[in-house]
């Protein structure tokens, strides 16, 4: 009988189940992180056994390499014997098998760590030395492919490809790979810098925008912010898989959908934190890279608790997005003023609550009417969260009147009557985002929809002008 032995991560499926497993145990249980070194120190199968002890990651939204599934179907109902074995934990290579239906046998890690030598040996004792076909992707598997009558190659690393043509007779390739840096640019997610602009705010309050060592030092503050702001959104995807992967748009993510590889995930977090705090450190004032620390540890606390926690979440976004104000403030040396930040607060909590507004709204079209996935809210909530965060908007709107009447608001503006145009551009603002989100037409980040908006554009322009016919 003709055997087929399959190889599990980033083979048969499109990702690491050893360190999906530990992300899932990171989310969990964060404060007993201390543990794992432990677990390693009585190695690699000991730490696989604990977790898998602890938590067991879902199987029926991994990303599956399709093509190689379908060529195994086709391959067990021609009669062939399919051998699941793979270094993750045997549970976890149980689950896998059980949700296809298709292996004969299933070998994973239990006393011994099946990986490379390990998982030759116990082959070869098993199927004899060139009595099964292998199926891998890696460096490791190099090892098992020289005691394999056939190789098979599914979605190669970079070289094995290569390296597996020299040791043996090729069969099939399966190789769905993807621009490398395309895929890890739209992880990173730039478009999301845009929200960046906010570091400009108390620039332009001081009525310094012109001054070109400001702009330069303002630039520079953007790109920090932006590369550490994506070392937290590749952070914040690895904690959020599970849910991600039921998601109607964000599936589609690089590390959702398997096209980016989690270990390419763990090399870019740290150079992107690394190149940020070196630019800020380098180019800015310390102060700078005291708020970049201050928003880094608040992000990872949103990512591993504060997120599914109601009400708590909106106000930690909120924070996060007046963070910016103040580091745009620190990098300029700059006064981020009691009514610029009073604004934020109010503006950012009504945008936040309109971001999980939307969140809701799509979880109810979809038919969930329980706790919506990794959140603290449930259907019930829905139309309180539309209250809170229009009232919080129009709060906003009273700070800026309030700031208007202020007799010190006549030592920047000639002519501050004008500035009375701009409360009724910002609540038709408030009032028609809100009113799309009620619709179900608007983007799940209301910052990036405002960015992308036509109307959202102009309303901005004409914001701008009141506030510059004001100056003379």
């Amino acid at each position: 009988m003709r055997t087929i032995v399959v190889d599990l991560d980033g083979t048969l499926v499109r990702s690491d189940m050893l360190l999906e497993n530990f992300f899932l145990f990171l989310r969990l249980y964060p404060l007993q992180i201390f543990r794992l070194p432990f677990w390693l120190m009585a190695g690699r199968a000991n730490l696989k056994r604990k977790l898998a002890d602890t938590v067991l990651p879902s199987i029926e939204t991994v990303p599956f390499n399709d093509a190689l599934v379908v060529w195994l179907i086709e391959q067990h109902e021609g009669g062939a014997r399919l051998v699941l074995a793979t270094g993750s934990d045997a549970r976890i290579a149980h689950k896998v098998a059980d949700h296809l239906g298709i292996f004969s046998e299933v070998l994973g890690t239990e006393d011994i760590n099946l990986t490379a030598e390990n998982k030759r040996r116990v082959l070869v004792e098993r199927y004899g030395e060139g009595g099964f076909e292998y199926v891998g992707n890696a460096l490791a598997d190099f090892v098992v492919w020289q005691s394999a009558s056939l190789i098979h190659v599914a979605n190669p690393e970079r070289g094995v490809l290569e390296g597996a043509r020299e040791r043996g007779s090729i069969g099939k390739i399966f190789d769905s790979s993807t621009d490398r840096f395309a895929t890890a640019m739209k992880a990173i997610r730039p478009h999301q810098w845009s929200k960046n602009i906010l570091i400009l705010v108390p620039l332009l309050a001081s009525h310094r925008i012109f001054e070109t060592s400001l702009l330069w030092d303002a630039l520079l503050a953007f790109i920090a912010f932006g590369a550490c702001a994506s070392s937290v959104y590749l952070f914040n995807d690895l904690l959020d898989l599970p849910d991600d992967r039921r998601h109607a748009t964000k599936k589609y993510r690089p590390l959702a959908a398997g096209t980016l590889p989690i270990k390419q995930a763990l090399i870019l977090i740290p150079c992107l934190l690394v190149f940020a705090f070196g630019l800020a450190l380098w180019a800015l004032p310390f102060a700078f890279s005291g708020v970049l620390a201050i928003y880094s540890v608040l992000t990872l606390a949103y990512s591993l608790w504060l997120k599914r926690v109601a009400i708590l979440d909106v106000l930690t976004l909120a924070m996060l997005y007046t963070a910016r104000v103040v580091a745009g403030a620190a990098a300029l040396s700059l006064e981020a003023t009691f009514w610029i930040l009073a604004f934020c607060m109010f503006i950012f909590i009504s945008l936040a609550f309109l971001k999980r507004y939307t969140e809701l709204y799509a979880a109810r079209e979809d038919g969930n009417q329980g706790k919506t996935a990794g959140r603290g809210y449930y259907a019930e909530d829905f139309e309180l969260l539309a209250s809170l965060g229009a009232s919080s908007g129009y709060l906003a709107v009273l700070v800026l009147a309030l700031y208007i009447n202020e007799s010190d608001s006549t030592t920047l503006y000639l002519t501050p009557e004008w500035m009375w145009l701009a409360c009724p551009l910002l609540l038709y603002w408030l009032s028609r985002a809100w009113l799309l989100a009620h619709r179900g037409q608007m983007h799940d980040d209301p910052i990036v929809f405002a960015l992308r908006d036509t109307a959202s554009r102009w309303i901005g322009v004409a914001f701008l002008a009141v506030f510059a016919l004001a100056s003379v």
